[in-house]
């Protein structure tokens, strides 16, 4: 799209009505004069949003009347990181004004410890609101797919009568159908065993929350609430800095695991694997899920020991780079590589494909790695 009309612009063209208001909306975040001056020769066109309060709501307005909601995104993201109108986010007039995403959802964590309580309710209810979009969105294929991989790990070819799937059993003997008694003769039985009811698998998603992964902060929480709904499934949820803070008791609801997060500097990687590795009691049994990009700031060589020390005992290892919608992540090589050597190949994700990856994992297969 291209807007213009003024006199610099060589094509002699004016906008009017709704073209100008687009153009104007456009100006103030994109123009060349967005400190809050004008352009030369345009008097009538003013560009930048200033630090008022009522002129930034106003211009939230527009963009929402002249886009579709994910242009309006892209433009919020980039006025509060070009026009640093962060802090104008713990007004509750401009929450209520925003279009809710996932990295608004970021930047309002990073702004969580300065948040005054005028704001906390508005800015719980704009997280709640993303959090409820994505739970829709992957939330039913996620229990899908994991519980088919749960099943068909926990499949047993000698059932007792109570534990026999009929209907898998019925599938796999279709071929001993008798016409004249109308039946199927069942030469092998299929069934799960006792256990199928019990916790079958562990996982430990463990996160990074310094500020470069906040989106994917805000995604592993709702995976992790959607894995601690499902019984074969326990779920344990640990995020990171410097320090190392357990919120698997608040799985139930994932707002309360953002809120409890904070979004800053600093890494020990080492230190957050030293935590999980202590909580695991079948080894086999579990997967281990690192979310991080890698840049340590603990020991690196005790961390791949770690890592080599738990997949030696037979915990299948993940590392994600980010779980994200985004580009190709910046993050540390070495220590990729490093881990990939171990046969902990790390890589970015999507949330569409990481129901995948996990059920890879629960299964023992290799990761559809991108």
């Amino acid at each position: 799209m291209v807007l213009g009309g003024g006199e610099g612009d060589g094509t002699g063209c004016t906008l009017a009505g709704r073209d100008a208001a687009m153009d104007a909306a456009l100006s103030a975040l994109y123009g060349a004069g967005r400190a809050g001056g004008s352009r030369k020769g345009s008097s009538a066109r003013s560009a930048g949003l200033g630090g008022s309060a009522p002129n930034v709501a106003r211009w939230l307005g527009d963009i929402r009347t002249y886009f579709p909601s994910s242009v309006v995104q892209v433009m919020q993201r980039d006025a509060i990181e070009r026009l640093g109108l962060s802090t104008l986010l713990l007004e509750p007039e401009m929450l209520e004004a925003v279009e809710p995403d996932v990295h608004l959802v970021g930047t309002l964590l990073s702004l969580n410890k300065a948040m005054p309580e005028t704001t906390r309710e508005t800015a719980r209810a704009v997280v709640r609101k993303v959090v409820e979009q994505l739970e829709e969105r992957l939330a039913t294929r996620t229990r899908a797919t994991l519980t088919g991989a749960l099943d068909r790990s926990a499949r047993i070819s000698r059932p007792r009568h109570h534990d026999i799937d009929w209907n898998r059993t019925i599938r796999a003997n279709l071929k001993n159908y008798l016409p004249e008694y109308r039946t199927v003769v069942p030469e092998r039985l299929i069934g799960y065993g006792r256990a199928a009811q019990s916790v079958k698998k562990e996982v430990i998603l463990c996160i990074d929350q310094s500020g470069s992964m906040a989106a994917s902060v805000v995604y592993a929480s709702v995976f992790g609430a959607v894995l601690a709904s499902m019984r074969s499934i326990a779920t344990r949820l640990v995020v990171f800095d410097t320090a190392v803070v357990d919120l698997t008791d608040q799985l139930d609801d994932p707002v309360d695991v953002l809120f409890g997060t904070q979004l800053v500097g600093g890494t020990d990687i080492n230190r957050a694997l030293a935590y999980c590795q202590s909580k695991i009691t079948r080894p086999a049994d579990t997967v281990v899920v690192l979310i991080s990009d890698l840049y340590e700031g603990g020991i690196r060589n005790e961390m791949l020991r770690r890592v080599a020390a738990m997949k030696g005992a037979g915990v299948e290892f993940v590392t994600l780079l980010a779980l994200s919608d985004e580009g190709a992540p910046a993050y540390d090589r070495e220590h990729a590589a490093a881990l990939a050597a171990l046969g902990a190949p790390a890589f970015a994700c999507t949330p569409d494909l990481f129901p995948d990856v996990m059920a890879a994992a629960l299964e023992k297969r290799p990761l559809p790695v991108p």
